[in-house]
């Protein structure tokens, strides 16, 4: 891995038309992401559960955005979702859920369930099913929406930016799930080797339908941009990293 505090600011174009999947690709960050995407000549599935919200949103991005169903939790969904979309180059694990910010004495079992079943189970089994289409590819990248709340070293108190006393302890189910999906970003680039770029981003607080409960957040565009300069990575450029959203590094 390059040892670089910051991600170059330019993003690479695309030497030939690359293909790009991005879950919960029809609102949010992920509607931004593919946008940037099509906007860059790069061919755009959108990842919709709702197959109908993904065929909106795809007409808003363009007549060559195509929508596939895809339930990331749904072992079904993710087989005919890869045979639907066939080669690729670009895997954006974007979809993800929060289902509520309750510390330790307060969340239960299925609100843990809820979040790890999505928000890593539905990653690594999209991951899995899309990785024989990846592994064709002259440049293979895999983006995973993380959080900064998943750093450990942030929820330790190593960034000033943030009051995490404030919030520390709470919402377990969504933190905790982050940290996991940090630890298989770094696992799966290790494991992948260096022809593949696997990273993980810090996208912020955004306005999106996941912060439960909560009002404020930046512009969701502003993250993507972050997503899409990871996905269109040079050949020499870093893997398993985690990275904020204005490209510099996060701490595990």
């Amino acid at each position: 891995m390059t040892q670089i505090d910051r991600l170059p600011a330019g993003i690479t174009t695309p030497e030939s038309r690359q293909v790009a999947l991005v879950t919960g690709g029809n609102s949010g960050i992920g509607f931004d992401v593919a946008r940037q995407l099509h906007d860059r000549g790069v061919a755009v599935w959108i990842g919709a559960r709702n197959i109908d919200k993904g065929k909106r949103a795809a007409a808003e991005l363009g007549s060559s955005v195509r929508v596939v169903q895809l339930d990331v939790t749904d072992a079904a969904s993710v087989a005919e979702a890869a045979t639907q979309i066939g080669g690729l180059d670009i895997l954006i694990n974007n979809a993800g859920v929060n289902p509520g910010g309750e510390d330790i004495t307060r969340t239960d079992i299925e609100q843990l369930r809820v979040a790890y079943e999505t928000n890593v189970f539905g990653l690594i089994a999209v991951t899995q099913a899309l990785l024989p289409a990846l592994g064709r590819s002259a440049h293979p990248r895999i983006v995973n929406v993380s959080s900064g709340t998943g750093s450990q070293a942030w929820n330790s108190g190593a960034n000033p930016q943030f009051d995490w006393k404030r919030v520390q302890g709470s919402g377990i189910a969504y933190r905790s799930s982050k940290t996991a999906v940090n630890a298989v970003t770094l696992l799966t680039a290790q494991a992948l080797g260096t022809e593949f770029k696997v990273n993980a981003l810090a996208p912020g607080r955004r306005q999106t339908n996941l912060v439960v409960g909560a009002t404020g957040g930046g512009d969701p565009a502003e993250a993507a941009t972050g997503v899409v300069r990871l996905a269109l990575l040079p050949d020499d450029g870093p893997t398993a990293a985690l990275w904020s959203w204005d490209g510099t590094r996060v701490p595990w």
